[in-house]
């Protein structure tokens, strides 16, 4: 049983936990943009971190998906180095771990960082070792999902499928299909996925985002997507919705952006409790920590205060990304039983210290489990 604590912004940052939706290119501190930009002679918008993030509109609503996007043209204008992806991806993991994440799938598009003429294997490589440095410091498990771009040609996609395929066992993780999702539909790639699932590749599709059920199925269906990104109008579609329950194909939530981009009103009509509540596997994701001016523990914050979560609810989410995470079965199995001992043991000290009576007083003694209270029955002598 999990006890009936206090759900606070501290035990939820303390509490194990994965973020499995998280761009490269959206997730740079600010700091290090200012001075990526300073090293190399880019011009920014501005040039101290008030104005920037003002600038960029971090943490704010757009009128939609594709206004959402263009904070990423100046990201991608300091992320064309190989010293750059690796202090990028080495300050992401580093920073995940600080929230104690365990596990960090970090995806990003290799065609997107050539602008200087790095070859696609030099942007791979150079991340995955920032990725490499961050994880032999902290201990978090990190990997890299290579994202094909809706708005690009097929014969892209497929060229970055090549290149997942070539390291597979080497840092990459999976697949994945972004980008602009009106318009664009995903079974237009449907080469690329088929070589993925030939090798035995993990994906993960940006489905029912900025396009309704249609494009989940077209995810599912034509691109065989093992888990989906966002899907906030999967519930549109009952009989889909059933179908992803069913094969309890993971749902890649992320609240805030969702509202940033217009996906959903607000947090209040995201559909993510009801999922929770329907049985779905639901995980929460930050999708981008500049951009969004978010972490996964803000998240979770959000959330449950939104959606009034009780810490078993929070629990069996943070688990949920565990078991979705793009890793063999028994590497998966063996982080599940150990985040699930980290958590009680957390949730155990949280508990200690927040249901200790007041001022040292001795805690009030209840009887054995299970058995009721020991009382004497009523006396019959008369008096």
């Amino acid at each position: 049983m999990t006890p009936d604590i206090p759900i606070s912004a501290e035990l939820l940052h303390a509490l194990p936990k994965t973020d499995l939706h998280c761009h490269l290119d959206g997730s740079l501190r600010l700091r290090t943009l200012l001075e990526l930009a300073e090293q190399q002679g880019v011009k920014l918008p501005a040039d101290d971190e008030e104005a920037l993030a003002k600038a960029m509109k971090l943490g704010q609503r757009h009128r939609n998906l594709e206004e959402y996007l263009k904070g990423f043209e100046i990201t991608l204008s300091v992320l064309q180095t190989e010293d750059a992806l690796y202090r990028t991806a080495y300050e992401l993991a580093i920073d995940a771990a600080g929230e104690n994440c365990k596990l960090l799938e970090v995806r990003y598009s290799p065609v997107l960082h050539l602008q200087q003429g790095l070859k696609p294997t030099m942007v791979v490589e150079s991340v995955l070792e920032g990725l490499r440095a961050a994880q032999r410091e902290t201990g978090i498990i990190a990997g890299v999902l290579v994202c094909g771009i809706r708005n690009m040609s097929p014969e892209t996609s497929l060229r970055l499928a090549e290149l997942s395929v070539a390291y597979k066992n080497r840092g990459v993780l999976g697949f994945d299909l972004a980008g602009a999702e009106h318009g664009n539909p995903a079974k237009d790639h449907q080469e690329a996925f088929q070589l993925i699932l030939n090798n035995n590749i993990n994906c993960t599709v940006h489905a029912g985002e900025a396009y309704g059920p249609p494009s989940i199925a077209q995810a599912l269906h034509y691109c065989g997507a093992h888990r989906l990104g966002h899907g906030v109008r999967l519930r549109e579609d009952g009989d889909l919705l059933n179908y992803v329950n069913d094969h309890r194909i993971p749902i890649e939530c992320c609240p805030s952006s969702n509202v940033q981009t217009g996906a959903v009103e607000d947090i209040a009509s995201h559909p993510f409790k009801f999922y929770l509540d329907f049985g779905l596997r639901v995980t929460i994701n930050t999708d981008n920590r500049l951009i969004t001016d978010t972490t996964v523990s803000k998240e979770l914050t959000i959330v449950t205060e939104q959606f009034g979560l009780t810490l078993s609810d929070i629990r069996n989410v943070l688990v949920a990304g565990f078991k979705s995470a793009f890793l063999t079965f028994h590497d998966r199995a063996q982080l599940v039983r150990k985040v699930q001992n980290e958590m009680d043991e957390i949730i155990a000290r949280f508990a200690a210290r927040d249901l200790a009576p007041p001022n040292g007083a001795p805690r009030p003694s209840k009887p054995p489990a299970g058995k009721p209270p020991v009382s004497k029955p009523p006396s019959t002598k008369r008096a």
